[in-house]
């Protein structure tokens, strides 16, 4: 599968395989069922704990986020920061791994949960870097897919065996170590062969320029109205594709699944999501993306609907929970289909539109409004279950900001060109 790529491309590409033990440990499956049955009480359940968790990392990632991307453009900063950010982020995976309050739990999380983000933002600016344009969807799409086949699956299936077999809490803490581990070794390509080759001579006054260079970017963004309609755009929809990802097994938690069959409809989301990524990197490179992107939003728009039908079932006695995990489980299979190609596409369209010499700046603020959209969805989903203590209401609400980013997207498809 990656014959057909370049030493770079094969490097960037494989930190998807490493971060993406990450995104299915410890933001999708095994830590927030684990933090869920921990955290909270009857008046504020586990699932509203994590959300809050979710909205503090977002709130100061989207904070910071175009500061490091003006920083990075400056001679070598890109690979410096790209490594400090991972470090810490990998401490502080290790250390939810070594303490039992859920406090220490959640405060651990979201450290590393905002540096798992800045790491990233970076890894995402480097793209031009290591590929041209007309590649950047494929590469892209490809990242994904080989997360969710290896970097995704292989750390998964472990650690779900740990769980069946050692069981309690000492399966969770072990496969939080092994998310940690697998995340470093699998780190090495990127920061050994990938390096920043449209970057600025360093200034005298670095902050200062960055703060100018923070500025004079999102003057240009919204003057061009491409970016600036589709980086909206983008803000709506991503926001409820990070929201489904983020509370999907809190949620099912709360309305009383079984764990183990939630973390059984996760690995067909891993499964089925690597082959519909590289289909539609694939499909990309034949027709316009944005195409691509409707469909995955439509996707998601019916995703939220049974996700609705399904804890209204439970909440008004019309079925019990094993009816109910069957719906998680085609649910689980509707997000595959989409969700890789609706984050690679993005990323890689985005990637097209910018300038390549400003890659740095322009993904800081691809990651501002990735991680600030990020709040809005679980803010919905917190405000609602606690005003009506009804999950399938709280659920509903994300519905709304699909509507609004496939409007905004449809309503300027004509100026969203590129090469």
């Amino acid at each position: 599968m990656l014959k057909k790529f370049n030493k770079e491309e094969k490097s960037w590409i494989m930190f998807d395989w490493a971060n993406s033990a990450f995104s299915t440990i410890m933001v999708a499956s095994i830590f927030p069922i684990f933090f869920t049955q921990m955290a909270g009480g009857e008046d504020s359940p586990g699932s509203f704990w994590w959300a809050i968790g979710i909205i503090t990392s977002r709130i100061i990632v989207g904070l910071l986020a175009p500061f490091v991307g003006a920083i990075i453009e400056y001679e070598g900063y890109k690979k410096r920061l790209f490594v400090i950010f991972l470090g810490i982020a990998l401490i502080a995976t290790v250390f939810t791994a070594t303490v039992y309050d859920w406090r220490f739990l959640l405060a651990g999380y979201v450290v590393a949960n905002m540096f798992y983000s800045l790491s990233g933002q970076i890894y995402d600016a480097f793209l031009p870097d290591v590929t041209t344009k007309d590649r950047m969807d494929e590469v892209s799409a490809t990242g994904y897919g080989i997360g969710y086949i290896g970097g995704s699956t292989i750390p998964f299936v472990a650690s779900i065996i740990m769980v069946v077999t050692i069981g309690g809490t000492l399966a969770v803490r072990l496969s939080i170590i092994l998310t940690a581990v697998w995340w470093l070794v699998f780190s090495i390509p990127i920061i050994k062969n990938v390096h920043h080759k449209h970057q600025d001579p360093l200034p005298k006054g670095l902050i200062k320029q960055a703060i100018l260079n923070v500025f004079d970017t999102a003057k240009k963004i919204y003057r061009n109205k491409a970016i600036f309609a589709f980086i909206v755009a983008y803000f709506f929809y991503i926001d409820g594709v990070g929201t489904i990802i983020n509370i999907a097994t809190s949620f099912g938690t709360d309305i009383g699944l079984d764990a183990n069959g939630m973390l059984g409809a996760l690995f067909v989301t891993q499964i089925v999501a690597f082959p519909m990524s590289i289909l539609y990197g694939k499909i990309a490179n034949k027709t316009n993306p944005l195409n691509l992107i409707t469909v995955a939003v439509i996707t998601y728009c019916f995703v939220v609907v049974v996700g609705f039908f399904m804890a209204f079932g439970i909440e008004e006695y019309w079925f019990g929970t094993n009816v109910a995990l069957i719906l998680f489980f085609i649910l689980a299979t509707l997000v595959g289909t989409a969700q890789g190609g609706i984050q690679a596409l993005s990323r890689s369209i985005y990637g097209r539109l910018i300038p390549e010499e400003e890659s740095g700046d322009y993904f800081g603020f691809f990651e501002i409004f990735g991680r600030f959209a990020a709040i809005m969805g679980p803010g919905i989903y917190a405000i609602i279950i606690n005003v009506t203590g009804r999950v399938s209401f709280s659920i509903s609400g994300i519905i709304i900001l699909f509507f609004v980013g496939l409007f905004i997207l449809m309503k300027n498809r004509k100026h969203i060109v590129f090469n």
